[in-house]
């Protein structure tokens, strides 16, 4: 008669609720979660979730945050300027004085989300950790 081994402790699994997107975006929480903060620094990316243990190290985000905060913050400050030269006709240096502090702060302040944002997206469809076929 073989030796009886004792069970192998069960699994825990949790479920977590859905978290949508654009609420672990703005939040910059964790997107399996929403409760784990996902930066560990301005734009550094944790290893991992500190509540639910999401291992976010495979994350991908690129050049992605950038490329929409150009275009977003682009769109804005283009029509802006245009506006108070239109309205105004201010010398060069106020413009410079104007727009240079809101692109920097702007870029600043979106790149945090839209980053958090595509993390999110790709946890959600299923591509966060994932190699590609070759």
């Amino acid at each position: 008669m073989a030796p009886v081994r004792p069970a192998d402790p069960p699994v825990v699994i949790r479920d977590f609720p859905a978290v949508p997107p654009l609420r672990a975006a703005l939040a910059c929480r964790c997107p399996r979660c929403g409760q784990g903060r996902l930066f560990t620094g301005l734009l550094k990316v944790r290893p991992a979730c500190e509540v639910c243990g999401l291992d976010l190290s495979a994350q991908d985000a690129g050049d992605g945050p950038a490329v929409f905060a150009i275009l977003f913050l682009g769109m804005l400050v283009v029509g802006l300027a245009a506006l108070v030269e239109i309205r105004f006709s201010p010398p060069v240096w106020v413009h410079l004085l104007l727009w240079a502090p809101l692109i920097l702060i702007g870029a600043i302040v979106m790149l945090r989300p839209l980053k958090a944002g595509l993390i999110a997206l790709q946890y959600r469809h299923r591509r966060l950790g994932t190699t590609s076929p070759t």
